[in-house]
């Protein structure tokens, strides 16, 4: 499966408010939020113990490819895409490797706020 899209989530426009970001990924606009199962999911993922210790993990600033795909996928599912990471890991965004980490700087901001203004841009 290559990441099928809800029809709703490729109408919507994100809202920053809510967590959401845009993204065009394999010519789809997708909408990628870190809700509260995707953070747990990531949690787990990282062998975080708390949402303090994902975002201190996250403001270090070096983050794998592998670690960009996590979170891509958890973002991907939360904001209604339904696909895996091996999925994510096939997929193509608009703008390459540099739009991959501006999506996730972006989520990592409207989802942590402040603690994530001091990360590198270029995790």
């Amino acid at each position: 499966m290559r990441g099928r899209v809800m029809t709703g989530a490729a109408i919507a426009r994100a809202n920053r408010r809510r967590g959401e970001v845009e993204a065009v990924i394999d010519g789809e606009r997708r909408i990628l939020c870190l809700t509260l199962g995707a953070l747990a999911e990531l949690e787990t993922a990282f062998a975080a113990d708390s949402l303090a210790d994902l975002a201190d993990r996250f403001s270090r600033g070096k983050l794998s490819s592998r670690d960009l795909i996590r979170i891509l996928a958890a973002a991907l599912r939360g904001g209604g895409n339904e696909c895996s990471d091996d999925d994510v890991s096939d997929m193509c965004m608009e703008g390459g490797l540099a739009a991959s980490i501006d999506v996730v700087r972006s989520l990592l901001l409207v989802t942590f706020g402040a603690a994530q203004e001091a990360a590198p841009a270029n995790p």
